[in-house]
């Protein structure tokens, strides 16, 4: 929790996998993986600082307890995000006004406000254990390690199609364990069969390194390897771990493409093909990319798409590329019942104090706050940091590594505030965010749903806060 005094400081000075920096093989054990400051005014509205408790044995969805608080705001509705840097998969802000100002006049600022809802939502009952399913008995030792008992639904009604060969599309929002329903069976099927090669797309490199983290937990003892192929990293690391042999490739699509242009990546080999994210690749500028990959894959193959949304790009897709699959969709809603959803209402000279007297409020623990640019980013970090916030900042250009122990530390409660592009809106895993602060509007509709689905996760309260023009 937070020191306070009344004059305003001076300027001066379950169980998710961590998202640690990538390794290459996975034949080693792998890692397990409040700030004091002062206030400034009083603020308007008030948090609650009742916090619910958790459990669960279901897997890749954490399970830790997450505090509750809502923020109200009075006034009209009002409410950007730049592009991906497509080639580095970074996902960062590039494109518009970058200094805190306000976009996205064309959003209905109404669809930014909703009431957390009390749905009892009748639990959901797995057909199998993890047990049940035909893994080898070193998968299922490894499952078992990790605490998993009970497969989340996507899981539970997915792996076994999957380990019979069908094709498959699985639409689900964030944080329902997309990555073990195909990480499992595929692991399972390198395991017992080391002809096979397996190529995982994702649209960021936090994320194509999440899912080698999980790879390299489960796949432990099975003499099963893989590299992590993404922008930001050393290139000539990843070729030489490719030559070496690697059944996993886990990667961006920029990457995956400039490997294969090198003569290092032979895509004809590839048999085995998951795109994790497909709508948020697309929307970052991969399509081009995307389709070339899929062209050139083996003729002979199982491909896999996994989407928190079905755009009419995404269905296209499906149609050339899918045969006979399977489609299986366990979404919930637009966004999730469990996260209070407001506005706030500031003049662009009033926003940081506004941001200030939020972030101080009970209940504030773990937040997270979009920004439309890499140096709108920056400025705001320097601005908490003199407030004295345990704060940090991520986007393209910051260097993979600095990115992942950031994320690291946002994760172990070291920093309890994270500014981040667009690069952290989908798929990272990050425990017990308890708010969402869009400082800059969305472009759209779908971006927001995105940012918003880092908090509210595995059944736990969430709050979500949009600032607009006073």
């Amino acid at each position: 929790m937070y020191a306070r005094q009344s004059a305003r400081p001076s300027s001066g000075g379950k169980r998710p996998f961590s998202s640690s920096p990538s390794r290459s093989h996975s034949s080693s054990r792998p890692s397990s993986g409040g700030a004091g400051h002062t206030s400034s005014r009083p603020s308007s509205g008030g948090y609650s600082s009742a916090r619910p408790s958790s459990g669960g044995r279901t897997f890749g969805t954490g399970s830790r307890p997450a505090s509750r608080g809502g923020f109200s705001s009075s006034g009209p509705r009002k409410g950007g995000f730049g592009g991906g840097n497509r080639r580095s998969g970074g996902g960062s802000g590039g494109r518009g006004g970058g200094r805190g100002g306000f976009r996205g006049e064309r959003i209905d600022f109404s669809r930014f406000v909703k009431k957390a809802e009390k749905v009892e939502e009748k639990p959901y009952t797995p057909i199998h254990t993890f047990a049940d399913f035909p893994f080898s008995d070193q998968l299922k030792k490894n499952i078992a390690k990790k605490g998993f008992v009970y497969p989340t639904p996507i899981q539970d009604q997915s792996i076994l199609p999957i380990i019979e060969g069908r094709d498959f599309f699985g639409l689900a929002n964030t944080g329902t364990g997309k990555t073990g329903a195909f990480i499992l069976p595929l692991i399972d099927r390198v395991y017992k069969d080391k002809k096979q090669k397996v190529l995982i797309m994702a649209p960021t490199r936090e994320l194509a390194q999440q899912i080698e983290v999980e790879f390299r937990a489960l796949s432990f003892f099975m003499q099963t390897f893989s590299v992590s192929t993404v922008g930001g990293m050393p290139i000539e690391k990843q070729i030489r771990e490719i030559k070496r042999g690697v059944s996993f490739v886990i990667g961006t699509p920029g990457r995956i493409v400039d490997l294969v242009k090198r003569k290092v990546l032979d895509l004809s080999q590839y048999g085995n093909i998951v795109l994790d994210e497909a709508d948020r690749m697309l929307d970052m500028g991969f399509r081009d990319d995307m389709l070339y990959i899929l062209k050139n894959c083996a003729e002979q193959r199982q491909t896999l798409f996994f989407s928190a949304t079905l755009s009419p790009e995404i269905k296209k897709m499906t149609e050339q590329y899918l045969k006979n699959p399977m489609f299986l969709s366990v979404v919930k809603g637009e966004t999730s019942k469990n996260i209070d959803q407001d506005i706030v209402r500031a003049t662009r000279g009033e926003k940081v104090d506004v941001l200030h007297n939020i972030l101080i409020k009970d209940g504030s623990d773990k937040v997270l706050i979009f920004r439309e640019t890499k140096r709108s980013v920056d400025e705001l970090e320097k601005e908490l940091k003199t407030r004295g916030f345990k704060v940090a900042g991520i986007h393209g250009d910051k260097r993979n590594r600095e990115r992942m122990r950031t994320l690291e530390a946002f994760k172990k409660n070291e920093i309890n505030v994270l500014i981040a592009t667009d690069v952290a809106a989908r798929g990272l895993d990050i425990p017990n965010v308890t708010h969402v602060i869009n400082y800059d509007i969305p472009n759209d509709y779908d971006t927001y749903v995105h940012r918003i689905g880092r908090t509210g996760r595995a059944g736990n309260k969430g709050n979500a806060l949009t600032f607009i023009p006073a």
